[in-house]
C-alpha cells in the first residue's frame, strides 16, 4: 500500500506543494486524469517520494518505479555530466543502452518481461547505441524498460505514451494490459493517454487537489464516458489575432515577416528544395535519398517513428544542423553554403520545437515570452511597445491564460509552457511556420483547440506550415501533403 496524509513537499525555494491525502492499494491500476496544471504530475512526484518532505506522512511498502519527463531529463543530464569528464583529462566513454539496463538489473537478460518489452517498444536496434545519441522518444523507451527492470511492484507513468510513435504506442498499450508484475498509476490529460481495454480506478485532479475518485474499478469505456465531459471542448470559435503592421504606433520595425517580404526582393514560389537529402552519424544512416520541395501555401505534415530523422530534417531547414551544408539544399531562394547569413534564413521562420522548449529557461513572464517571438530571442531584452503587449494579451486570451500574463513562465506546467511557445512561434505570422510535435503535453481541450487554430492558419494562407507529428490522429484537414520519413529510412 502507498498512502499520503496531509503530505507536503518542497520542490524549490519558491514552491511548496499543497497537502495531499490519498491511499493507493495494490494490486490494482489507477488513472490520474485532469487538464494541464491540475496537479497530476505534482501528486505523482509526492507519491514517488521526490522532493523534500515538509509536513504530513508518507507510508510506502511497495517498490516504486517512475517514468516521467523529469526522470528522463535527470537521466540525460547525468549522462551529459559523464560526457564532460574531458575537463579532468579523462576521455569520456559513452554509456550504451544495454549498460544502463545492466546498472538497473545485473540479470536484466533473464528478467521475465525484458524480451517482451524490448520488442513491444521496438528498440532492439538501439541496445548497443550510446544513450546520448538517441532521439527524445528513444530515451523515453529506455526509461520505460528500466522501470520494469527495477522489479518495481508499483510503476508511476506520467503520460505513458508521450513522445512514442504510433506503432510503439499500440504495442506498449497491449503490454500494459497484459503485464502482471506491477500495479500502475498513469496520468492522462487526454483520452489517448489511456490504454485501450484498461480497467482502473479513476482519480480526477483539479486545482492541485483530488476532485473526484471512482468508488470501484471502471472499464475502459466507463473511464472514457466520465472523462468526455471533463475534457469537453468549449463551443466558442477560436481565431488567430492579426499580425502587427507598420502603421501601428510605437512600432519601429516590421513585426510581420509577410510585410518584410514586400519590402525586400520577393521570395520565390519554392521556399525549400532538398535534392537527394541524407543524414548520417558515425555508421548510422538516419535517412537518405530524400527529395523534398515546399512551395508557398503548400502545407505539409511530416511523420514517422522515433529516430527516423524528423527533427534532423527540421534542424537542416532552420540552419541548426551542420548537414544543411553537406546537402544540396536551397532555402527561400538561397543555396546553403554560398556565404549567406543564418539570419537571412531565420528571419523567414517561426518555430516551436522540443529543443526550444528545453532551452527556454530564462526568468520571464508569459507576456514577455510571447513578445520575445517578435524579436526571435529567448527572453525579452527591450521594453515592449503598447501594441506588442496588446497582441500578447490577445494570444493569451486564445490560450485561456490571460489571467496569468504576469506569472513566471517557469511556474507553468509543461503543457501550459508548450501552449505559450506555440503562440510565440505564431505571433509574427512568419513565411514558414515550423511546428515540431506541437501537441505534446497538451490536454484534450487544448489539444483540439491548438489543432483547430493550426487549421485556421493553414487555410488563411499567411504562413506556410511544416507540421511534425508521430500521431496519425493529429491530421489537420487543411494540410493535404504528407512526408513519411519511414520511406527514407534504410532500416525499413
Amino acid at each position: 500500500m502507498l498512502s499520503l496524509s496531509q503530505f507536503q513537499i518542497k520542490l524549490s525555494e519558491q514552491f511548496i506543494s499543497p497537502a495531499f491525502s490519498i491511499e493507493i492499494t495494490t494490486p490494482g491500476n489507477y488513472v490520474l486524469a485532469g487538464r494541464n496544471s491540475a496537479g497530476k504530475s505534482l501528486l505523482l512526484t509526492a507519491l514517488a517520494g521526490n522532493g523534500n518532505p515538509i509536513s504530513g506522512q508518507r507510508n510506502a511498502d511497495v517498490v516504486i518505479g517512475e517514468v516521467s519527463v523529469e526522470k528522463q531529463q535527470a537521466l540525460i543530464e547525468k549522462e551529459k555530466q559523464k560526457d564532460s569528464a574531458d575537463i579532468l583529462d579523462v576521455v569520456p566513454t559513452p554509456t550504451r543502452v544495454f549498460e544502463l539496463f545492466a546498472q538497473t538489473n545485473a540479470d536484466y537478460h533473464t528478467h521475465p518481461l525484458y524480451e517482451e518489452l524490448v520488442h513491444a517498444l521496438r528498440i532492439e536496434h538501439i541496445l548497443d547505441n550510446a544513450f546520448l545519441s538517441l532521439s527524445t522518444g528513444e530515451t523515453r523507451k529506455v526509461l520505460i524498460v528500466m522501470a520494469w527492470l527495477s522489479n518495481a511492484s508499483l510503476i508511476l507513468l506520467d503520460e505513458p505514451f508521450e513522445g512514442l510513435d504510433v506503432e510503439a504506442i499500440a504495442h506498449f498499450s497491449a503490454f500494459l494490459n497484459s503485464q502482471t508484475q506491477a500495479s500502475l498509476i498513469l496520468s492522462a490529460n487526454k483520452l489517448a493517454d489511456i490504454p485501450k481495454q484498461m480497467k482502473a480506478t479513476l482519480i480526477v485532479m483539479d486545482n492541485l487537489a483530488v476532485a473526484w475518485r471512482s468508488d470501484s474499478t471502471l472499464s475502459y469505456e466507463q473511464i472514457c464516458n466520465e472523462l468526455r465531459t471533463w475534457f469537453a471542448l468549449g463551443a466558442e470559435d477560436v481565431s488567430a489575432p492579426p499580425a502587427l503592421t507598420h502603421d501601428n504606433e510605437n512600432t519601429s520595425y516590421s513585426n510581420s515577416t509577410q510585410e518584410q517580404n514586400t519590402q525586400e526582393k520577393p521570395l520565390p514560389d519554392t521556399l525549400i528544395q532538398l535534392v537527394d537529402g541524407w543524414v548520417k552519424y558515425d555508421n548510422r544512416t538516419i535517412f537518405e535519398n530524400l527529395n523534398f520541395t515546399l512551395k508557398k501555401n503548400e502545407h505539409w505534415q511530416i511523420t514517422g517513428p522515433n529516430g527516423s530523422g524528423k527533427t534532423c530534417l527540421l534542424q537542416m531547414f532552420t540552419g541548426d544542423n551542420p548537414h544543411c551544408y553537406t546537402n544540396n539544399l536551397t532555402l527561400f531562394g538561397i543555396k546553403r553554403g554560398t556565404g549567406e547569413s543564418i539570419w537571412d534564413i531565420k528571419k523567414h521562420i517561426g518555430i516551436m520545437s522540443n529543443a526550444l522548449h528545453m532551452q527556454y529557461k530564462v526568468s520571464a513572464s508569459l507576456e514577455h515570452v510571447i513578445i520575445s517571438g517578435f524579436h526571435d530571442s529567448i527572453g525579452l531584452y527591450s521594453r515592449p511597445t503598447l501594441k506588442e503587449r496588446e497582441c500578447a494579451e490577445q494570444w493569451l486570451s486564445v490560450l485561456g491564460l490571460q489571467s496569468k500574463k504576469h506569472d513566471s513562465f517557469q511556474s507553468l506546467s509543461f503543457g501550459d509552457q508548450r501552449l505559450v511557445l506555440i503562440a510565440r512561434a505564431m505571433v509574427k505570422h512568419p513565411t514558414l511556420l515550423i511546428l515540431d510535435e506541437p501537441c505534446n503535453g497538451l490536454d484534450e481541450f487544448n489539444r483540439q483547440k491548438t489543432l483547430k487554430l493550426i487549421d485556421i492558419l493553414a487555410r488563411t494562407g499567411n504562413s506556410t506550415l511544416l507540421y511534425v507529428t508521430h500521431n496519425s490522429e493529429e491530421r489537420i484537414p487543411s494540410i493535404q501533403h504528407v512526408l513519411n520519413m519511414r520511406d527514407y529510412n534504410p532500416k525499413t
